[in-house]
């Protein structure tokens, strides 16, 4: 991979874009990626937690509400059913790209989205910490801070090793 130069104040993509359609160049920047294992691990992991809390949300499983409860609980905190949809969508939907590794930026950032607004609408008011103990009412934040720090690592390198992301952007770059 060729490095593009740019400016200081643009980031510099692992993408070569001569001789390619900008649409197409924009494409591959969203797509490239390294080899490295480390963002593998990490979309492996946070898409695996995310993707239990999607079946809760969508069937469910793990005494979760399913669809309709799960839009119900969301309503009770004043979230119109769109923006409930979607939280439901990137949880199940979303955790399945991200295991695959496809449009891991956008899924990354959905999840992102997701953890903060949970932190912010429901678990802020209940400290740092989890209940692990259940003396506490409600769970604390410290997981979404976790699970948004994977996010952003993986909205700065993509899917990295074995991640569809890495074959598209391959298939993209020869022809």
């Amino acid at each position: 991979m060729n490095q593009v130069a740019s400016p200081p104040d643009q980031s510099t993509l692992p993408v070569s874009t001569r001789n390619q359609p900008r649409s197409r160049a924009r494409l591959a920047a969203f797509l490239s990626t390294t080899d490295s294992v480390v963002p593998a691990l990490l979309r492996l992991a946070l898409g695996g937690v995310i993707l239990g809390h999607g079946l809760q949300k969508v069937f469910g499983w793990f005494d979760g509400y399913g669809i309709q409860g799960t839009l119900g609980f969301f309503a009770s905190l004043g979230m119109p059913s769109v923006l409930g949809l979607l939280v439901i969508a990137s949880d199940f939907l979303g955790s399945l790209a991200l295991i695959a590794g496809l449009a891991t930026r956008f899924s990354a950032a959905a999840a992102f989205a997701v953890m903060l607004g949970a932190m912010l609408l429901v678990h802020l008011p209940n400290g740092f910490f989890m209940n692990w103990g259940g003396a506490a009412h409600g769970e604390g934040y410290e997981f979404h801070l976790l699970a948004m720090a994977i996010a952003v690592s993986l909205m700065v390198s993509g899917g990295g090793r074995a991640s569809l992301d890495r074959w598209l952007y391959r298939v993209l770059s020869r022809t």
